[in-house]
């Protein structure tokens, strides 16, 4: 089960579970002589017990940042605090090397409005607000080797289909650094909901998954709330 900070997932029982927990409940108020009032405040104010979020599909939990919802590995660390979801691959450190984050209004919380601005999500340089910091696997923890140069190598123009049907701009770029290690980043970005989803430096074992993850990505409740 992936493990979680920031916030605490709820997980689905069957409706059989619910049934005998409630059962058990009035059992066990009734032999503590517990008047119905108390009863029906610990099983909430409808007498039913509260609604929990359901769980991913296999392999997956289900994640929630500001109403967006995606699948996260169930063997990745999640971390869910100041308004992003980041989900971390077994042994590496949080939100680097092959870690995806999850980002609601993304450039309205940015001074430069990246990577709305420009439509900086189809640049070559528009992988990163700040461009000078090599990501390869080798030099991710040092942050003191530069960058050379960035290529999108994606078609200008991709898009990506979601969980929710909406289709967000796909871009993929390649980074050579300084010392010529070389890096991908990846970002699902939906300007007018202005969503983004980033993979700040790739892990090639996980190419298939990023884009499960993507793939399950659901901003319904997100602008129902907006």
């Amino acid at each position: 089960m992936a493990r979680t900070t920031g916030e605490v997932r709820h997980r689905a029982g069957s409706g059989r579970v619910l049934a005998v927990s409630a059962a058990a409940l009035l059992a066990l108020s009734a032999c503590a002589g517990e008047s119905a009032g108390e009863i029906e405040l610990e099983r909430g104010e409808s007498g039913m017990m509260p609604a929990i979020e359901p769980p991913g599909p296999e392999g997956f939990d289900s994640a929630d940042v500001g109403g967006v919802s995606i699948d996260a590995p169930d063997d990745w660390e999640v971390q869910n605090e100041g308004g992003q979801l980041c989900m971390t691959p077994p042994g590496q450190s949080a939100c680097a090397y092959g870690s995806v984050q999850l980002v609601p209004k993304q450039a309205a919380n940015h001074p430069q409005d990246w990577p709305k601005k420009g439509d900086a999500f189809y640049d070559d340089d528009g992988w990163a607000d700040n461009t000078d910091s090599c990501r390869s696997l080798n030099t991710a923890a040092s942050g003191n080797i530069g960058v050379d140069k960035a290529t999108l190598t994606s078609d200008h123009g991709q898009i990506f289909e979601h969980a929710d049907g909406l289709k967000s701009h796909h871009s993929v770029w390649s980074v050579t650094c300084d010392n010529d290690d070389t890096f991908e980043v990846r970002m699902w970005f939906l300007p007018e909901s202005d969503v983004m989803l980033y993979v700040w430096s790739a892990d090639a074992q996980y190419s298939a998954l990023y884009d499960e993850i993507a793939a399950s990505m659901d901003t319904t409740e997100y602008r129902n709330a907006s």
